[in-house]
């Protein structure tokens, strides 16, 4: 087997096969590595950070954001006939971990979420149109993509999650087939995913950071796929920074599930072993979890503020909120629409109580901004017994309102559309500026899929 240097990389009689193709593999990452530096070099931060590992349970390559698994035997055998499509192959397990899909799946069903993802990096790769990762496009992906540009060019595996949810079985396994590129069994599972970003993930969002501010230096006006790149890195990147500001409002309370930290399995087993159906320790049947219980959102519906920013900022945040690890089975959220006065209240308890708030949704108000009434109706609503534990208070608002003097009892964070005048926000008020374009494209994919 001749190198790309003419060097002879056959196995020699010092080393076992097994050394040997471990070694000719990473002889072939590290010559993939450069294949696709030389097209796609502010990516250099990204490729030094997993680590290579060999795996003889996989026939791909797989990551779980710091490892880099691989097949030996597939590498070498791929780069003798085929190396285009290991830089594909690479650079698709890149992009996995750059936007953050290993960690934002949430409680969606995870054969989809994974197709999802795969699909939505292939766009990108594919509109990259870069010499090192060409390849002819088939009649399959050809069709998906039209199908998804109706969403326009913000393709995220969210967005392409949505589109699957109408597909059937047939046509799921069908695009599986098609995009399947690497291995997702070490994906974190959802009861592994974190409250807070581990280790790992924050040098994955650093790397993304690093990757942006590479392409800006460059100058040069962007095409379509290495703005569809840098927008992926950047919504990732937002979507999951928001989820852990969220995650501030989150208190302890114990909910029944299973915890296996509590008691010894072996003696259960023994006991229901030795006598039948009598455990020697009984489980414990409630576990202490960290998560949201009532919570409270206030939409500024004022005339500076507009239905389409104020839907989508909705449908995030409840999307977040109402996931199984952030939301207390029991858990409540207030809606209070308000100007200079509370216009309309709505409490949420469940999926459906939700749905129907969106199917005709309306905004009320258009005057002048008081953020005032929306905290006094709060504290109606405390001492009538409305809440079981308020957890905290989030208005969405460009900023230019009335504050309140005093503190309240519970967490508030004020979520600013716009550049806002620091001085004028009390000292005891969480604040976070956010993209408005989120929001926006978030409302807009939302609105295309209304009628499913």
């Amino acid at each position: 087997m001749p190198s790309k240097n003419g060097e002879n990389i056959t196995p020699s009689h010092s080393m076992t096969q097994t050394e040997w193709e471990e070694m000719m593999a990473r002889k072939v990452l590290a010559y993939t590595t450069d294949a696709l530096l030389v097209d796609f070099r502010y990516m250099g931060s990204a490729f030094q950070i997993l680590q290579a590992v060999p795996d003889g349970q996989i026939t791909t390559l797989a990551v779980d954001g710091a490892k880099l698994h691989y097949s030996a035997e597939q590498l070498i055998r791929v780069f003798r006939t085929n190396e285009k499509y290991l830089n594909r192959l690479y650079l698709h397990v890149l992009l996995h971990c750059l936007f953050q899909h290993l960690w934002i799946g949430g409680t969606r069903d995870r054969m989809r979420w994974h197709i999802a993802c795969d699909i939505a990096v292939e766009y990108v790769i594919d509109q990259l149109k870069q010499p090192s990762v060409h390849r002819i496009i088939g009649w399959l992906r050809e069709q998906t993509y039209r199908e998804l540009s109706e969403y326009g060019d913000g393709i995220s595996a969210a967005v392409v999650y949505r589109w699957l949810e109408e597909k059937d079985m047939e046509q799921l396994a069908a695009l599986r087939q098609e995009f399947f590129t690497d291995d997702h069994r070490y994906w974190p599972k959802q009861e592994q995913r974190r409250a807070v970003p581990s280790p790992v993930q924050n040098k994955w969002q650093q790397a993304a950071r690093q990757i942006s501010l590479e392409q800006k230096r460059q100058g040069d006006d962007p095409q379509k796929g290495q703005r569809l790149l840098a927008q992926q890195m950047k919504e990732g990147q937002t979507r999951r920074s928001y989820r852990d500001f969220l995650k501030k409002f989150a208190v302890y309370q114990e909910e029944l599930a299973l915890d296996p930290d509590e008691f010894d399995l072996n003696f259960y087993t023994y006991g229901l072993r030795l006598y039948g159906n009598l455990p020697l320790v009984e489980p414990v049947e409630s576990s202490e979890v960290c998560k949201i219980l009532d919570f409270v959102v206030v939409v500024d519906t004022s005339y500076s503020t507009s239905g389409e920013l104020v839907q989508g900022f909705l449908q995030e945040t409840f999307q977040i909120l109402t996931g199984q690890d952030s939301f207390f089975r029991k858990a409540r959220i207030w809606v209070l629409q308000c100007d200079e006065t509370v216009q309309k209240e709505d409490v949420i308890c469940s999926k459906e109580e939700l749905d129907r708030l969106f199917t005709d949704f309306e905004i009320y108000g258009g005057g002048g901004t008081d953020f005032r009434p929306a905290f006094e109706r709060v504290q109606e609503l405390t001492k009538q017994g409305a809440f079981e534990r308020l957890c905290g208070l989030l208005y969405f608002t460009d900023g230019k309102g009335i504050y309140p003097t005093e503190k309240p009892p519970y967490k508030t964070a004020f979520l600013f559309l716009n550049d806002y005048e620091e001085e004028k926000v009390p000292v005891w008020a969480m604040r976070l500026k956010v993209d408005e374009g989120q929001w926006q494209r978030h409302a807009g994919r939302m609105e295309n899929n209304d009628e499913h």
